[in-house]
Formats: C-alpha cells, structure tokens, sequence
C-alpha cells in the first residue's frame, strides 16, 4: 500500500508572462495606448495561466499576482497609502500607479488629479527585485480592502485550482516601511495586527484552507522587541479560522529558529537549500500537528537540483513526518525565468545543466513521486538528473588554468591608488578644469524604437556588423550634440550600442552564456535578463574602447569611459554554485581592471566603474557584512586602481539604502560617487552627519524612475540640502541613474532644469 508522504506547494510564480506580455501591456496602458480594461483582463489572463502550469501542486499560490509590487500591493490592502496619495478619486489603479512611479496613464491624470512623488523604492533583501517603501507616522492608520485578494482567490476556484492565498506579514511589512517622522514604527503593530485578523476571516469566508504569510525578516537579526511583536501578533492571530503557514526565506533563522517553531501557527516554510542545517532542529522543536514545509529547490540560481543528493537527505524526514512535510522552492520563483522551454538556441551541453521555474515545478514532482512511489518509480528521469549534474561538474568548459594563473600573482598594491585622494583631486582638477557644481548624467540615453529595431536586425542577420555599427555610431552622435546643447560639463556616449549594463559586457567576456528569453522582474514594468556565469571568466579583447574613442572624438568636452564593475556583474548574473562568489568577482575584477588601463591608454580621461548592486550582495545578517564588504570592495579597487592620478574613477549605486555601510563605500576610494537620492530627499546623505565623506559626491536630484519632470527649484532645494553636508567644491548635479528607460520628450526638458540648477548654485552657493 502506498501512503502519501509529501505535500507540494510553490510560494510564487513569475509576473511577467514568458514573452513579457505584462510589461507591454502595463507600458502600452501608461502611454494611453491601450484601456484600462485592456491591462485588467491581460492581468487574469496570465493569472489563469500561470496557475494551469502550477496545477499539479497540492497548494498554488494566489495573491503573488501583481501589476507592480506585493509590498505596495499590502499597502493597498491595508489602507496604508501615502498623504499625498489619499486625496485622489477614480479608478484605484490608477491611484496605484500614481504611488509607484508618480502618474497613471496620462488620461486618468488629466480626468482625475494628476500626479504625486512616486514613493521610494528600495531593493527586497538582497534580490535585485524593487519594492516600494511602505510610509508610516505615528498617526498611521490601517483599514482593510480585501478586494484584490478575493477577486483573485475567487478566479482561482472557480478554474478548480487548490488555492493558498499569499500575503506579507505584519511584521515584515513594519520592518520593510519608513517612518517618517521618525516615530517608532513598531508601535504601530497593535492598529496593524487587528486588519490582518479581519483579513484573514474574509479569506477563510471565501474559502481558503491555508495562507502563507510571508515574514523574511525572521533571517535577520532581531532584536528583543521585535522577537517579542512576533509572538504577540501570532498569539492575536491564532484565532484564525484559517491555517497559517508561516514563510521564512533567503537564509537560516539561526537565533530565530526557537520562535519559529514555537508561534501558534499551523505550518512553517524554512529555506533548506539556505538552511539545511536547520532542518532537524526544527524538526525536533515542532510540536503537535505542525506542518513543516520544506524549500529544497533553489528558487533564486537556474542550476539543475541534485535530486539523487536531496532524496538522500529527505527521504528519512518524510517517512518521519509523513503527510506533515510539504517540499516547494526555496522561495518564490520570481526571481528565476519563466520556461526552459524557450531556450531552443541555448548551447545544449550548457542548456542541460539548467533548471528555469517551470523545470523547477518538474523536480519537485519528481521529488513527490519518489518520495510517494518509490525511487523506482522515477528511476529514468532520476538517471537523468545525475548525468546531468555530472556532466556540469566535470567539464572541461568550467575551469580555465590561465585565469586561475592571473589570480594567484595578485598583490595588494593591485588594490591602491598612486595617491591619496587630496593629491589626485588637485591634478585631475587642473587637467579637467570644470566649473562648481560641475553636471553629467550617469550614463545611458534613452533606447529609441530605432535602436532596438537596428540591434534587432543585426541579431537576425538582416544587417551586417559594419551597417549596425554605423546606425549605433548616428545615436552616439546624437547623445553628444543634445549634451552638448543642454551645456552639460561631462559628457557620456549614450550606450546606444548596449543592450544591458550587465548583458553587453557578459557577451563579451568567456564564461558567460546568454538566454533569449530568460526575463526577470526587477522593479514593475522593468525586466532584465541575467547573463550566466557557468565557468572561469577572462577578457579576450577591449570591450568598449572603439565606442568611448568615437564618442570623445566629436567633442572638446570630457567624455566619461562607461563600465560595469566586477561586484555588480556578479550579483545582476546567475553565478555559478561550485566555488565561492568571491573567487568570481575577483576574476571579474582583473577583467574590468584590463579594459580600464586600455581606456586609459586611449586618452579617456574620466571612467565610471557603476557598482549598482554591491549593497544587495550583503548578507541579511549584519555579523556578516565585514567578510563580504572585504571582499567586495576589494575587487572595485583592483579593477579600478591601476591608473595614474590625473584619471578620475567614478562610480554609480542606485535604489539601496547605504547609510550603514558608507565606510565601506569611502573604502573603495572612487574619486566621484554618484547615488540615488531624489525620492528619499536626500536622506541618504543622513550618513554624512556622523561620517566625514573624503572623496567627490553626486546626489541625485532627478528620479529617472518617474516620468514626471522636476522642476529647476526642486532641484536646487536638493543640492542644497547635499551642502549642508557636503563642500561644494566636492558635489556634483546629476541625475540618479541612467536615462535609459525614459523618453527624449522627457529627459531634455529635465536636463535642461538641471543645467539651469547648476548654473543657479554656481552664482548662489
């Protein structure tokens, strides 16, 4: 007789649909070109569908659907919508909209009320996905509208799905928002906790068994009191008609582990490919009838699980507890590609070793059936797994003898400037001779329908490479005659010829592969496609030295050479699991630090080296941030410290909060900083109160991620906030990131605000 053993379940699905068909129709609708109608039954569509590829799970998530953020999505559901924000009538979708990215689609502006500040937006734990911030005060309320949830929950049904509705904790959701009046935002738990009662009675009316709620931060540090809101908002919550399994992800519980397993909850999720060594301690302090889900597939690397290794371990848990373990991802599979399946001109030696969401619902069947039937029951495709997996560890196309030749004969004068930085500011001064308050942007221009139907077309082959090169030189061309109209000081070439900051430079360097369709959300209609990093990594020729050369030979102006650094190439990729991430970054690093001594070489006088995503390779544990922070600072200094003083190293960090690790920042010894600081109002520089900032800064003061143009004023207050901090003679006037996303219609007339900014503090300042 067969008993079942094991339970499957998934925590979440990709958005975007496996051809992006949500971030067109979302784009299509924000430019008036389709009905909000249009984008709603777009919306379900996907919903339908996603959940037909999830129906062979025991439990399919519900409410991980959304037209922009969960976080912002809770937000909503609790009533918790910014001051700005409350005042607007119409459509809530709009109103949503109007949150996230400042405006809705430009007929509900003008029927309704126009926009607001777009909320800020910061990265999910140490994901490159966005959230937007959810904004307390001390008067912070809380009412329920439920009515997303129960409309979804209700599709779901009615397509005879097993629905498991999802939502965000209370406490996760307090520890993920700002207060900001700077009040106790933990006091706010007692007005918090009451809603999410109420919310999950209307979900149990409407028939839900089981919610997973979600509370990540339990892999953080907590301190006392928060470890005590736990078990009071889990004791006000027990009452429940509906079963609680409680979500925890990204890493171990470590000092958490005991009050997880003793919540009053009905189930617990731990991350066992993150914890697995917290799976039988756990075991051993549930009590009762709790159930304990399992996360034993990687829901964030594409890599092929060793599914012969993890039956090995699991199999003895499940005949343990029998139908009280449920198996799923680690975490939701948001962050992985949709399906495989697309990748037809994937190298296939290199396509065999990977695992996209849809695959990885296939292994945890699998992982059911053997647990359920019997290994035998799967011999073949269990076969199959292992010579996979063996086939990846024992290729020749991984390691790479020379690289790891170059790596061993690396000092630490790699690492260090000629000078210090007083010195090097007073010669690249004389050699660059910019006025105060000097202006550039942070490097891409907007990515026209013409660039991306000439790079199309090249791909296809309908082009050759000398036609494409010549279209891409025309957009070059373009970018440097519009900075040079708008009078800005520092100039860039635009990145017309680049596809991604990360992708461009990932083609071009061995040991990286590329999907076709391998899309990831990052931030609501954005997408990005992970490049992946499956072997040793080397530069086998300059990457952007010929596009920087013909840039700077159309202007007088200082051009900037613009690169990706090594951290940000790292942690924007799929990296490879067989050694650690630092010994990757450290090759990365000696790739980047070879194509900046050539753009030296070639006369570029300023290189930007963007470091977007070094904060969000942090570890979720603070303990654990030196070892990390070490290493990672580290390879910036060895790929950006070999030139001479008179060349000035910039670097970009965009949506992250850096406050705590600006001694980290300051360490890595660029010469100019640039950082997003447009929607929190400057309050990153909060840091600079305490720490003296040694080098050169640009704060942001225009929000690229907003289609709303700042006025020249409102810029201006900005910079001026920034020199209560900051010397003058240190801050530049930029945007905060890159002008890629963003139209011509809108980046000149906020670039034209900004040069006038400039030229206004130049005479005030």
């Amino acid at each position: 007789m067969v008993f079942m053993m094991a339970f499957t379940h998934n925590l979440g699905f990709p958005r975007m649909g496996s051809r992006r068909e949500l971030k067109f129709a979302l784009e299509a609708y924000w430019k008036d070109r389709s009905s909000r109608d249009e984008l709603k039954a777009l919306g379900a569509v996907l919903r339908h569908r996603h959940w037909e590829a999830q129906k062979t799970l025991d439990w399919v998530p519900v409410g991980d659907f959304s037209f922009y953020d969960q976080v912002l999505d809770m937000s909503f559901t609790l009533g918790n919508l910014p001051q700005r924000a409350q005042a607007f009538h119409g459509d809530v979708l709009d109103n949503y909209f109007r949150v996230a990215r400042g405006r809705s689609a430009q007929s509900a502006e003008t029927s309704c009320c126009g926009g607001v500040a777009a909320g800020e937006m910061t990265k999910w734990f140490d994901t490159n996905y966005h959230y937007i911030v959810p904004e307390f005060t001390a008067a912070t309320g809380f009412t329920l509208d439920a009515s997303r949830l129960l409309e979804q929950l209700a599709e779901a049904r009615a397509l005879g799905v097993k629905a498991k509705p999802v939502i965000i904790g209370p406490l996760t959701y307090l520890a993920l928002g700002k207060a900001k009046d700077g009040s106790d935002k933990l006091a706010l738990l007692q007005r918090l906790v009451p809603v999410y009662g109420q919310l999950l009675e209307a979900l149990a009316d409407a028939g839900a068994e089981w919610v997973q709620i979600d509370e990540p931060i339990l892999v953080t540090e907590l301190d006392a009191d928060w470890r005590h809101a736990f078990n009071l908002a889990y004791h006000d919550l027990k009452a429940s008609r509906a079963k609680i399994l409680l979500a925890t992800y990204f890493g171990p519980l470590q000092d958490n582990l005991h009050l997880v397993a003793e919540l009053p909850v009905a189930g617990v999720h731990l991350d066992a490919v993150n914890a697995r060594e917290e799976v039988l301690p756990l075991l051993g302090l549930l009590t009762g009838l709790k159930v304990l889900s399992l996360g034993v597939i990687n829901g964030r690397n594409i890599w092929k699980t060793d599914l012969n290794a993890v039956l090995d371990w699991l199999e003895p848990i499940a005949e343990r507890l029998g139908n009280r373990l449920w198996i799923a991802p680690s975490c939701s599979l948001l962050h992985v590609p949709v399906d495989l399946d697309s990748e037809q001109g994937l190298d296939g030696e290199i396509r065999s070793w990977l695992s996209f969401a849809r695959q990885k619902l296939e292994e945890l069947a699998l992982l059911a059936n053997a647990l359920n039937h019997g290994c035998q029951a799967v011999g073949a495709e269990l076969d199959s797994n292992r010579a996979a997996v063996e086939g990846r560890r024992n290729s020749r196309r991984i390691h790479n003898p020379a690289v790891k030749t170059a790596l061993a004969g690396i000092t630490a004068q790699h690492g260090r400037r000629q000078s210090p930085y007083a010195v090097r500011a007073v010669r690249q001064a004389a050699r660059l001779n910019l006025p105060r308050f000097p202006t550039t942007t942070i490097g891409s221009f907007p990515q026209t329908a013409e660039i991306r139907q000439a790079r199309n077309r090249f791909k296809a082959g309908e082009v050759d490479g000398k036609a494409y090169k010549k279209a891409m030189q025309a957009e070059i061309a373009r970018s440097v005659r519009e900075q040079e109209s708008l009078g800005l000081d520092v100039l860039v070439h635009g990145e017309a010829e680049r596809n991604d900051m990360v992708e461009y430079f990932g083609e071009q360097l061995d040991g990286y592969v590329f999907s076709q369709h391998g899309w990831v959300q990052s931030y609501g209609s954005r997408c990005v496609k992970p490049p992946i990093l499956y072997g040793d990594i080397s530069r086998p020729r300059a990457m952007t030295v010929d596009w920087i050369e013909y840039a700077q030979s159309l202007t007088e102006r200082p051009m900037k050479g613009m690169l990706t650094g090594p951290v940000t190439l790292l942690n924007w990729s799929f990296v490879r699991d067989d050694q650690p991430r630092a010994a990757s970054c450290l090759q990365l690093a000696m790739a980047i630090r070879q194509e900046v001594l050539d753009l030296e070489k070639a006369g570029v006088r300023i290189i930007q080296i963007d470091e977007a995503a070094l904060r969000e390779g942090l570890p979720l544990r603070k303990s654990q941030w030196k070892s990390y922070l070490d290493w990672a600072v580290e390879a910036f200094r060895i790929a950006a410290n070999g030139v001479a003083d008179e060349t000035q190293i910039h670097t970009h960090m965009c949506y992250s909060e850096f406050n705590d690790i600006i001694e980290a920042i300051a360490a890595m010894d660029a010469d100019v900083i640039t950082i997003e600081t447009s929607r929190s109002g400057m309050e990153l520089l909060e840091a600079f109160d305490h720490f003296r900032y040694p080098n050169g800064i640009g704060p942001g003061v225009y929000d690229i991620h907003s289609p709303n143009i700042p006025t020249i004023q409102h810029m201006i207050d900005l910079m001026k906030k920034a020199a209560l901090r900051i010397p003058a003679e240190r801050l530049w006037v930029n945007p905060d990131c890159g002008l890629k996303t963003r139209q011509w219609s809108e980046v000149m007339p906020a670039l034209t605000n900004l040069v006038a900014a400039a030229e206004t503090l130049r005479k005030t300042q």
